[in-house]
Order: C-alpha cells, then structure tokens, then sequence
C-alpha cells in the first residue's frame, strides 16, 4: 500500500485559532494572587481560554468572570505521585499513588489528563522514563514547562515526546506556564484549532491534537496534502523537521518551509520545530507516517 501521512491539523485556511493556558495557581494552592486575579491577567493579554489548575482543588469556574475566555474546569493532581493535569474536571479526583488508577477515574469522568514537567527537579526526572511508558490513557506530557526556568531542572521535555513517540505512543506535546507569580504569566502556551468558543470545542481540538505548543512563535498555517507538509510561521527564522528520536533531518531559514515525505521514509512521524528570537519556539504535533 502507498505511504499515506495522517496529521490532526484541518487544511482549511479559515480557521480559527484561539490561544490559552491550562496550568495556573491561585491562592487555593501554592499561588501567590486570588483566582479571579489571575484569570484577569490572563484576559488583559488577550488569552482566549484558560484553566485554573490548583494543586488536589478543583475551583468552579461558574462562580468566576471569565472576562471574554473560555475557563476550563480542571485542577492538578499533585499529592502521593508524578504530577498531571485534569483537565475539564466535572469531579475531584483522589491522588491515589497508582497514577494509573487516577488516569482511568479521569477517563471515567470524560476528562482528559496531560503529565507534567516530566524533567523538573534537579534530577531532571520529576516522573521517570519507565513511568511514562508504563502508564496508560493520558493524552499528552508538557513538553514545555514555564516556571522551570526558575526551577532546577529544565522546562523542555521533547526528549521524553520523542521517546515515547519512536516506541509507538500517541502522545500529544503540551506547553503550560505553570503560572505560581505575576512572572510566571506568558510564558507558553497552546494555541487550538477551534471552531467555536465552548469548553467543549476547546477540550475537543485538545484531545485530538489540533493545536500546537508555543513559547513565542506563531504558526499561521499547518497543511498536509498527500505526502507534502507545509508550515508558515511569520516571526520564526529556522524550521527544523524532525522525525523518530529527534533525529533532524531537514531544516529551513525561513519563515516557512514544505517538506515531502519519500515513498522510502524509514520513520514513523514527523513534526516540526520552529525557532525565533530569544528562547521563543513553537512545536507541530507529530504527523504520523502510515505504512
């Protein structure tokens, strides 16, 4: 059978695209403001969704203003454990320390769960290799974690993305803020193909991968026709294609870049790396390589 690429991206030039972070604290955890005071930040730079995500609390969003956003109920399982998000929590979910009971509750629930900061701490290994392996039913890890620029550690994880993508894993790359001080805000994010401004569209485009992860860098379009990808991303200076374990096989100094996938490809998906001024980046999702 001809090679065929499978990629979570629509084609269509009119789509919307709708920015937001989905890992904050407030004073209900370990935040240093309220939580309507963060959600207003946010708003003020122009965010379109946002989740509060305090440690084992889940804040209902209904008695919040979300100022022009779409707020997203959801909290971040912390005690006894690796940490993860839940996200569109409608229930609280015990931190039991078999992560993988808690993947299967969040599950239950209709939520989605994404592991987070996979190389914080000064070890760099918060949540082991073999853990994110073994576990099973989570949509995502962070690839980028904003307040581990000030932590020990490091922030990037497309280390840990890459491996678990080459042993087969489909596995969404997230970048979250992680927001604790008035510092910690805009320092990445996720930006979502979205048809209309609804949790549940948000939630949707996030569970099958229809966005991409950002610390600066926009992308304009992704588009993938056949076996050719095309990517635009006005304020970036490099584009880097890369395929099973972040090996680089091609790369552009441009504001855009098309790559065709070969009938011979030895790889199983590509995504695309973009590079613009400063530590500002933006990660594709992998475009798988069907065989």
């Amino acid at each position: 059978m001809p090679l065929t690429l499978e990629s979570p991206y629509s084609n269509e030039e009119s789509v919307s695209w709708m920015r937001g972070n989905l890992h904050a604290h407030s004073t209900e955890s370990d935040g240093s403001r309220p939580p309507q005071e963060v959600i207003d930040d946010y708003a003020a730079r122009g965010y379109d969704f946002m989740m509060l995500s305090d440690h084992d609390k889940l804040t209902d969003p209904s008695v919040l203003k979300g100022r022009g956003m779409v707020l997203i109920p959801g909290n971040e399982v912390s005690a006894q454990g690796p940490h993860l998000l839940h996200i569109n929590a409608e229930t609280q979910i015990p931190p039991n320390p078999d992560r993988q009971q808690v993947l299967e509750a969040i599950a239950d629930a209709a939520g989605l769960a994404v592991l987070n900061h996979p190389n914080w701490q000064k070890h760099f290994n918060h949540c082991p290799q073999e853990r994110l392996e073994a576990l099973q039913g989570y949509v995502g890890i962070e690839i980028y974690n904003g307040v581990i620029r000030r932590l020990e550690g490091s922030p990037l994880a497309t280390d840990r993305w890459d491996r678990l993508l080459s042993s087969g894993r489909k596995i969404w790359g997230f970048a979250n803020d992680d927001s604790h001080r008035p510092e910690d805000v805009e320092l990445a994010w996720n930006v979502v193909q979205c048809s209309n401004r609804t949790v549940a569209a948000v939630v949707d485009a996030l569970k099958y991968g229809r966005f991409y992860a950002s610390t600066g860098v926009t992308l304009e379009r992704i588009a993938v026709h056949g076996r050719t990808i095309h990517i635009a991303a006005p304020n970036a200076s490099r584009i880097v294609v890369s395929v099973d374990h972040g090996k680089r096989i091609a790369h552009a100094d441009s504001t855009d870049l098309t790559f065709h996938v070969p009938d011979d490809a030895p790889y199983t998906y590509v995504r695309l790396e973009c590079y613009g001024a400063g530590e500002a980046m933006a990660w594709t999702q992998p475009i798988y390589v069907k065989k």
